[in-house]
């Protein structure tokens, strides 16, 4: 006889001697649950949540029988699964003493179907175990929110439409679910969230107006594309509450609390080397491959201001022969690197650039340079770097490549740097590139001083009154820019580098 079926006949035979008929007395109301109140998720009108479980336990030192488990709504959006049966109302239920049961619940509201007052609102039910005297109750508690939602057309063979993002150095189409923004798409307000399907486009000689407040939710491999001679206008504005109410948002569509610091949910926001005239300012964008690519290489390209981009798989802001201006914003946390430069043309002052990625491996700085384009194109790049902070846990923050014979011109005035000068790295040690007694590269710049975050493992980065940021300015740079990401005077107190003026983080925790 061979092992197999050995065992085989030993585990039935073990099974089938201590398997016993049992017979079963009604429920006398004494269930005990894993939880009085299942909290679903909240969730977009007309998208599924994430299913729960609810654990039934029989306390008692009978095999009871459970007369019905059923939902209160006959008509409930709510859907169960019980004991292994799908169903939303099962009748005689057993279960053993002391053992349990599990239920899995998930839901899915369609918001016009209710008579909703407001853009949210709280569905409820409840699990009903047994009637009359005995009966016994779970409640069912979901946020619903209402949305805007946008997405590509089909065809009439049920393909969903597809538009051309790039071309690869082959010169190949890179494609992808998306579609163009009609004029009466083009003005996103506060009123409802924004749910993205595919990537938007911005046609060409359009301008997207985004309204402070707003929040703008892409689904996996999605995002928005500016379109050559189109233009972005993200016009957020300084809120004074946690809720960042005059804030614009970009993130992913999953609200769960388990989502909201996970890299990689969408694409990103791509912005075409033809695109004139886009702006950011008091916008977050998190979570996504990319927060923006951009390509603009315009005067007036790009504005970001009092901004802030971070917790990107990649790269937080990635240029390709850009013109951006960068004032007052926070770049940090990449699986790559938080900026990446590749020739163009750059301002950044009193800026906060940071990584200190944990979520895998990490590859790049915090601030990286060259000039040759990623497809190994030369091109010139000019950036001057003012008043701010480019740090994170590296012995070096900032990476500089001079991949061809384009002009490579950089200035690093009054900022505080992460950099091992002591190093006997042969990429760093004696390299021209980072030549810290030479003023036309690093004037007034401190290495290896702590600049006193908040919590940057929580994208907290605000520094305290320890933080060797404080006093390291330069005052053509503080008048230019003399409020803070938070509109905190700068020359109120003793200005500091980076987007934000030094706080006592022990009294102070209203981030």
């Amino acid at each position: 006889m061979n092992r197999f079926l050995f065992t085989l006949i030993v585990i039935t035979t073990v099974f089938t001697s201590c398997r016993k008929d049992f017979s079963t007395v009604p429920s006398s109301g004494n269930l005990r649950f894993s939880r009085d109140t299942v909290f679903l998720d909240t969730t977009f009108t007309r998208i599924a949540t994430n299913t729960y479980t609810l654990k039934v336990y029989n306390p008692t030192s009978n095999d009871i029988t459970i007369p019905s488990i059923a939902l209160e709504n006959a008509n409930s959006y709510y859907r169960l699964m019980i004991d292994g049966k799908r169903g939303n109302s099962i009748a005689n239920v057993n279960l053993l003493a002391h053992d349990s049961l599990f239920i899995f619940v998930e839901t899915t509201v369609d918001f016009d179907q209710l008579a909703a007052t407001s853009n949210e609102f709280l569905y409820t039910d409840r699990i009903l175990f047994d009637a009359g005297s005995l009966q016994q109750d779970v409640d069912l508690v979901t946020l619903v929110k209402d949305a805007v939602f946008l997405y590509p057309s089909k065809d009439n063979t049920g393909s969903i439409n597809t538009i051309v993002l790039a071309t690869d150095n082959e010169g190949k189409e890179i494609k992808s679910e998306g579609f163009l923004l009609d004029d009466n798409q083009l003005v996103w307000s506060k009123d409802k969230p924004y749910v993205i399907y595919g990537y938007a486009v911005i046609p060409e000689n359009k301008i997207l107006e985004i309204e402070a407040g707003a929040r703008i939710h892409f689904h996996k491999n999605s995002g928005l594309l500016v379109s050559d001679k189109a233009s972005v206008k993200s016009k957020g504005a300084i809120s004074t509450t946690k809720d960042m109410e005059n804030e614009i948002i970009f993130e992913g569509d999953n609200l769960k609390d388990l989502y909201s610091d996970v890299s990689g949910q969408w694409g990103t926001i791509w912005i075409k080397s033809e695109s004139v005239n886009n702006s950011f300012e008091y916008t977050t964008i998190k979570n996504g491959t990319i927060g923006i690519r951009c390509e603009s290489k315009n005067l007036n390209g790009l504005h970001l201001r009092n901004s802030t981009i971070y917790n990107h798989s990649n790269y937080g802001l990635l240029s390709e022969n850009g013109f951006i201006d960068v004032e007052n914003c926070v770049i940090n946390d990449a699986g790559i690197a938080p900026v990446a430069l590749y020739g163009g043309n750059y301002n950044f002052n009193h800026c906060t650039i940071a990584n200190y990625w944990t979520a895998s491996y990490r590859q790049g700085k915090a601030l990286e340079l060259s000039n040759q384009l990623r497809s190994q194109t030369p091109i010139s790049l000019m950036a001057q770097i003012s008043n701010s902070i480019i740090y994170g846990n590296s012995r070096f923050e900032l990476k500089i490549t001079q991949a061809s014979d384009q002009n490579l011109v950089y200035n690093f005035n009054h900022c505080l740097l992460k950099f091992d000068q002591d190093t006997n790295d042969d990429d760093y040690k004696n390299n021209p590139l980072y030549d810290f007694s030479n003023p036309l590269i690093l004037k007034s710049v401190v290495t290896n001083e702590d600049p006193d975050f908040e919590d940057a493992s929580k994208n907290k980065m605000r520094i305290g009154l320890d933080s060797k940021a404080i006093g390291l300015v330069d005052p053509f740079y503080v008048n230019l820019l003399p409020l803070d990401i938070k509109g905190v005077s700068r020359k109120d107190t003793q200005a500091a580098a980076g987007a934000y003026q030094p706080i006592d983080l022990k009294i102070d925790s209203n981030e």
